[in-house]
């Protein structure tokens, strides 16, 4: 991704603005499988989730075959919005919005089911065209992922919608009549005539064509669990699915294998909730047959579907264009720091010591230094390990794992100094160990800086930080060498042991 486009003036004014707007944003899809309602405090670059829960009901099971929405399952989604309507009530949504995707709009009784629902939502309700779907979730995808170049796809129960994803946008956009629901009526349970049915579907689409060695950007329940077990398989150590990737390999291995899973096998499988074990076989086989008619590099996994992609459809130019990842780290340095201006003064007085950082590291170093004093009000047994964890955790967007993983490794050498990082923290499957030590050198030029501004706003500028081949030099003025103590002798030392060279205070002036 390339570097900031995003770097406010005033972190504070910016929090303060959105507080006072209040205009949270409620938003029910209404599914094939299941209706979620999600409550986001705000309509902005980084929007946070007030309220997110979900319904499974089914409404699409049997619509093959009868040509009609579940009559059980129209009862429990209807019984959904009526909760959800109360609920929204309550926790003051100023902006209101529901979809239903393909089993309303594909069923004969899909007009009746929507206006019912509408008297149980208290509001109209969109029936979303199946490419509108699409290029919805690839909206959703862009949010997280803005350099994203490939094809998104979203599997839900009753469709396949899939989207172009470059350069920030969607382009063409195609929506297919299959999701495990519709599969497990189409075939009876003969997964032959499954495969076959996906293959055909998917021939007709020419765009599929000419994603050799691009992405696949993977949307839906079923598919985040196919990456569950992956992440099971793999004994794989950050358990956060936004941006999780696996080679193109290892998938069509995976979804290979889970294809022919009995329900038994599967329910062995710890990773992946009751309620979707019939379907994952089926989700399974349609992620294979994509992958082998694509040809793709890799799969990655995005949080993010046509919720998030509604929210950023809707933002301005100027907010569509902020860095999610800078963004976020902004509004937590402005709601969680001491002196929210501290981070970027620190940022740039360090800048010194990375003469040889790109765009992307840069940018990197900036998240890192906007979380870096997110701990503070922890207690102090706690706050290292505690705040490296926060920080690893964190739901913004933006970033791989990697990079995640880089930017709390330097959050934790910020509190633990240039100790060792624990075996069961450490990350080695993801960080390399030159990444592990830029992380550190990152880290200690932040903790030295604390040590000389105790967070105070404008210190820094007394005190001037260089490299020389052979030195870290830190520059004091005489009027203010007492702030030059031992710990910061210590600091420093630890800071140039880092960076490879010997460390040196320097007083100057009269």
């Amino acid at each position: 991704m390339a570097g900031p486009s995003y770097v406010p003036a005033d972190a504070a004014d910016d929090t303060l603005s959105r507080a006072e707007t209040g205009a949270r944003v409620a938003i029910v899809d209404i599914g094939s499988n299941s209706v979620r309602l999600v409550v986001f405090d705000s309509l902005a670059r980084t929007p946070f989730t007030v309220h997110n829960e979900k319904t499974i009901c089914s409404i699409g099971r049997d619509l093959a075959t009868t040509g009609l929405l579940h009559k059980e399952g129209v009862d429990l989604a209807l019984d959904a919005l009526r909760r959800f309507k109360i609920l929204v009530e309550r926790i003051g949504a100023g902006t209101r919005e529901a979809v239903a995707t393909a089993a309303a709009r594909d069923a004969l009784n899909g007009a009746e089911f929507v206006r019912r629902a509408e008297a149980a939502w208290g509001a109209p309700i969109r029936v979303l065209s199946g490419p509108e779907e699409a290029r919805l979730a690839g909206e959703g995808v862009l949010a997280s992922i803005p350099d994203a170049d490939g094809l998104t796809a979203d599997l839900g129960g009753g469709s396949l919608d899939m989207v172009v994803v470059k350069g920030g946008r969607t382009g063409e956009a195609c929506s297919l009549p299959f999701g495990p629901l519709r599969l497990m009526d189409y075939s009876k349970g003969d997964l032959e005539k499954t495969r076959q049915i996906i293959d055909f579907e998917l021939s007709r689409w020419p765009h599929l064509r000419g994603l050799d060695g691009k992405t696949l950007y993977l949307v839906g329940g079923i598919w985040r669990s196919v990456a569950r077990v992956d992440m099971l398989r793999e004994e794989y150590p950050l358990h956060i699915l936004q941006q999780y990737t696996v080679p193109y390999g290892r998938a069509v291995d995976l979804t290979s294998l889970l294809a022919k899973q009995g329900r038994k096998s599967l329910e062995l499988l710890t990773a992946v909730s009751k309620r979707r074990m019939e379907l994952l076989p089926y989700g399974a086989i349609v992620l294979q047959r994509l992958l082998v008619m694509t040809r793709v590099r890799e799969v990655i996994v995005s949080a993010n579907g046509v919720r998030e992609g509604i929210l950023f459809s809707r933002l301005a130019p100027e907010e569509r264009v902020k860095d999610p990842l800078i963004d976020y780290a902004t509004i937590e340095n402005a709601r969680l720091s001491r002196t929210p201006a501290h981070a970027l003064e620190m940022f740039q007085w360090a800048s010194p010591l990375f003469t040889d950082e790109d765009a992307s590291d840069r940018r990197l170093r900036l998240a890192a230094c906007l979380l870096s004093d997110l701990g503070w009000r922890r207690h102090p047994d706690h706050r290292t390990i505690g705040t490296y964890q926060d920080v690893l955790n964190m739901p913004f967007g933006g970033v791989d794992h990697r990079a995640r993983a880089l930017i709390a490794a330097a959050v934790y050498h910020r509190y633990a100094g240039d100790q060792p990082m624990p075996e069961e923290l450490r990350l080695p499957r993801i960080l390399d160990k030159q990444e592990e030590r830029r992380a550190m050198r990152i880290g200690l030029a932040a903790r030295l800086a604390f040590d000389l501004t105790a967070a105070a706003s404008g210190e820094l500028t007394h005190y001037r930080l260089r490299l020389t081949p052979s030195k870290v030099v830190l520059e004091v003025p005489k009027r203010r060498s007492a702030i030059a103590d031992d710990t910061v002798a210590k600091r420093l030392g630890a800071l140039g042991a880092a960076m490879d060279r010997n460390a040196e205070i320097l007083v100057i002036g009269g």
